[in-house]
């Protein structure tokens, strides 16, 4: 809408609409003329991992919490100043990261966070090549993995993910690619487990998301109830059709595949060889869903924080030219990565992704209008302004006040 006012207080959206029928300014109000305004963006599929370099889950288990915490501060305030005012993150260090993002220690977007990724013992959250008694002790200092096995095991992960203040519970149904040992293709945890999992976080109203690439993994996720499906490799008609039918959410993560395709030099040989076998198949799946009506929502399974590599924070918008690649069109590419973001936590998602009178007023400025060109939305110098719950945090220096234009 050309013309077009946001007026943002008390962290919210005041008035969206015509400049015409806006409220006068105030005397101690700023105003801020921009070319476009759209809602700050969500990523659905995060790690704050605190890796610098190699993705592994030996890597990830070995690095100490102290280390990656603090290098996820830095990387919080990267994917902020890139647009992202709000991430789902599904594994890593964002339990504790989000408390002092809120309290405002730190810069950095809201941050909705699973705690450890919970997987059966062999599967794709065992890190294969240690020790298993350093694999399975919940109380160990360093890990962003646990494993479980038989229902009370499920149920005590859960529940420890809650005491920890989880925001969404994230279970593997499949293998996986960085893992070593696993097989994408194979289904993970049994149908009661699954089911105890669900119901247990459903009972502190958090939803689940299910890491599966294998079509089992993925039949097994919608049997159990999970609400999004990640990645969702081996995705096929039938199996689109169900997730449609149940509503469920496919948040596919082509980034991570195109960034360890860019560096598939430097995986382990098992990772690589599930990577070239797989990366075609997902593509094709995600033109699959795309035909069959399936929602689908913004996530890049970015987690390191090397600014060369492809995998680093600050690439996330580079996921909406996938989605556009894949037969969405760009302004539906922009629901995926804003209005659909707040549905990925169920029943506790936020009033945010819409410029709306009454949501929370996270809103970015770009240079241009991502409808005619979606590459600027991955571009960050060309994301010059970022307002979250109203207070800028990204823009000209100086005092920013309630209304922006």
């Amino acid at each position: 809408m050309s013309e077009a006012t946001l007026v943002l207080a008390d962290k919210r959206i005041a008035y969206a609409g015509p400049r015409s029928q806006a409220p006068p300014v105030e005397p101690d109000e700023t105003s801020w003329s921009v070319p476009v305004v759209m809602p700050g963006m969500w990523d659905c599929h995060t790690h704050f991992s605190g890796l610098s370099d190699v993705v592994s889950t030996e890597r990830m288990m070995l690095t100490r919490s102290e280390v990656a915490t603090a290098r996820s501060v830095a990387d919080a305030a990267v994917v902020l100043r890139a647009g992202f005012t709000s991430v789902r993150e599904l594994g890593g260090y964002g339990v504790y990261l989000a408390q002092v993002i809120n309290e405002g220690t730190v810069p950095g977007p809201s941050t909705y966070a699973a705690g450890r990724v919970i997987s059966p013992t062999g599967g794709h959250s065992d890190a294969h090549s240690l020790p298993h008694e350093w694999a399975t002790d919940p109380q160990r200092a360093n890990g962003m993995l646990h494993l479980a096995d038989g229902v009370p095991d499920c149920l005590r992960a859960v529940r420890l993910q809650l005491r920890m203040g989880a925001e969404v519970i994230k279970v593997c149904t499949s293998g996986g690619v960085i893992s070593e040992l696993d097989h994408p293709a194979h289904q993970q945890f049994s149908p009661d487990e699954l089911r105890a999992i669900v119901e247990e976080a459903d009972r502190a109203d958090r939803v689940v998301a299910a890491h599966c690439h294998g079509r089992s993994g993925i039949v097994a996720a919608l049997a159990a109830g999970c609400r999004t499906i990640e990645h969702g490799t081996e995705l096929d008609e039938e199996t689109a059709v169900a997730m449609r039918d149940a509503d469920a959410i496919l948040v596919p993560t082509r980034t991570a595949f195109e960034g360890f395709l860019g560096q598939r030099d430097i995986l382990p040989p098992a990772a690589r060889t599930k990577l070239e076998r797989l990366e075609a198949r997902h593509r094709e799946a995600m033109s699959i869903a795309v035909a069959a009506g399936v929602r689908i929502a913004l996530g890049t399974d970015l987690g390191t924080r090397a600014s060369d590599s492809p995998l680093a924070w600050g690439r996330n918008g580079g996921e909406f030219g996938h989605l556009v690649a894949a037969g969405l069109s760009p302004l539906q590419a922009i629901e995926a990565g804003t209005a659909t973001g707040p549905l990925t936590l169920g029943r506790r998602g936020p009033r945010s992704g819409r410029l709306v009178e009454g949501y929370d007023a996270d809103v970015i400025a770009l240079a241009a209008d991502p409808l005619h060109d979606v590459s600027v939305l991955a571009r960050p110098d060309d994301i010059t302004h970022v307002w979250k719950y109203g207070a800028l945090a990204k823009g000209p220096t100086g005092y920013l006040g309630q209304r922006t234009t």
